[in-house]
Order: structure tokens, then C-alpha cells, then sequence
């Protein structure tokens, strides 16, 4: 088995590591547009690194480059053995870091005594129409790639990320609704012994 290099990586040099191991030889141009159509939804980063991290990785030997000669002169990076063998390591890791939120709306939320009610009302509205914009775009993904993440297993994390719109969805509407009681309510029942495996949790859209 090919041997890892003592080389440090970021999160950033597994984006890049993964997506060229799954979409195959790629310009930082391509990673760009395929990181902005999947992980992009839910990992953010300055995609300026899209261009700086591969040569570095293919210092580290984790990636090669060809270069065009002519023309516009692009450079096409490649997965070597030691690098996907650097992905593969890491994606076996244990994770134990919590679940991070970087959302403006809810450092505002965090400070609204400061405010005006009214405030945090259209806070609630716009936010509202954001997860259920966001929503639409995930289940038109899932009705695209096919609803079995078993025929591709990229659509798992997509269902984390329907699970997690459609939860942020409910605050929001019970928050503009004045109802987190109803909601607190409503999530001690579904915490409960009594609700059978597989119970949709997840609201009306309409």
C-alpha cells in the first residue's frame, strides 16, 4: 500500500483530494464548479484555495500536473497513489468535532433584545423563505439523482442536508408563528419511546 507523506492537509486538501479522485483529472477551474454544485452547499471556504492547494499538494506528491504548452495554458491535476491513500486514511479517521453553524441569521437572532422585535419578525420571514428556496433545490436534486442513495451514495449527504433545512425550516415558522412552545412540545414527542423507526418528521411544505 502506497505510503502517506508527512505533509500537513486542511480540510481544503481533501476537497481537493476527493473531488479529482471522484471526477478524475480536473483543472482548479472545474473543482471550482464542482465543489459550487455539492459541497459548496454545506463546507465554505475561500474557493481561491481551489487554485493555490493543488500545487502545493503535488509538491507533497499527493497530486501530478500537466500543463498545456500553448493556449491558455491550464493545469490539469491528477490523483497519485500516496494521495488517494491520504484521502482514504482521513475519510477513515474518527470524527469527533461537534456539528458547526456559521449562520448570520442566527448570530442576529443571538443579539435581538439589542433590536427592535419587528426585526427579528422579518428576520424570521426572510429566513423562512431561504430554507424553503433551499429545500426546493435539494428535493429537485433528489428527484434528478434518484431517491435511493444506494444507486449514488453522494445523495447521503444530501439527505443530511434536507433533514437539517427542513429542522432550521420549523424554528423559523413556529419563531414568526410565536409558537417555540408548540415546538419544544412537539420535539419532546418526537424524542419519545412511543414513536415508531422511521417516523417523517419533516413539515408540510406548503
Amino acid at each position: 500500500m502506497p505510503s502517506v507523506p508527512d505533509v500537513r492537509l486542511s480540510p481544503t486538501s481533501y476537497v481537493v483530494l476527493g473531488m479529482i479522485a471522484l471526477r478524475g483529472p480536473s483543472t482548479p477551474y472545474d473543482l471550482k464548479r464542482a465543489v459550487g454544485h455539492s459541497v459548496g452547499y454545506f463546507w465554505h471556504f475561500p474557493h481561491a484555495q481551489l487554485y493555490s492547494e493543488p500545487e502545493r499538494l503535488t509538491d507533497a506528491g499527493l497530486l501530478t500536473c500537466e500543463s498545456e504548452t500553448s493556449g491558455r495554458r491550464r493545469k490539469t491535476y491528477s490523483i497519485t497513489p500516496e494521495g488517494r491513500a491520504a484521502l482514504e486514511a482521513w475519510i477513515a479517521e474518527p470524527s469527533d468535532s461537534h456539528f458547526q453553524i456559521r449562520d448570520p441569521a442566527e448570530l442576529k437572532l443571538f443579539f435581538n433584545e439589542v433590536g427592535n422585535p419587528d426585526d427579528v419578525t422579518r428576520l424570521a420571514g426572510q429566513q423562512i423563505a431561504r430554507h424553503e428556496e433551499r429545500i426546493a433545490l435539494y428535493e429537485g436534486m433528489v428527484e434528478r439523482f434518484g431517491p435511493d442513495p444506494a444507486d449514488n451514495p453522494r445523495l447521503i449527504t444530501l439527505e443530511l442536508g434536507l433533514e437539517v433545512e427542513y429542522a432550521t425550516l420549523r424554528f423559523w415558522r413556529a419563531l414568526a408563528a410565536g409558537d417555540l412552545a408548540g415546538l419544544r412540545k412537539r420535539r419532546d414527542l418526537l424524542d419519545g419511546p412511543d414513536v415508531p423507526d422511521g417516523t417523517d418528521t419533516r413539515p408540510d411544505q406548503a
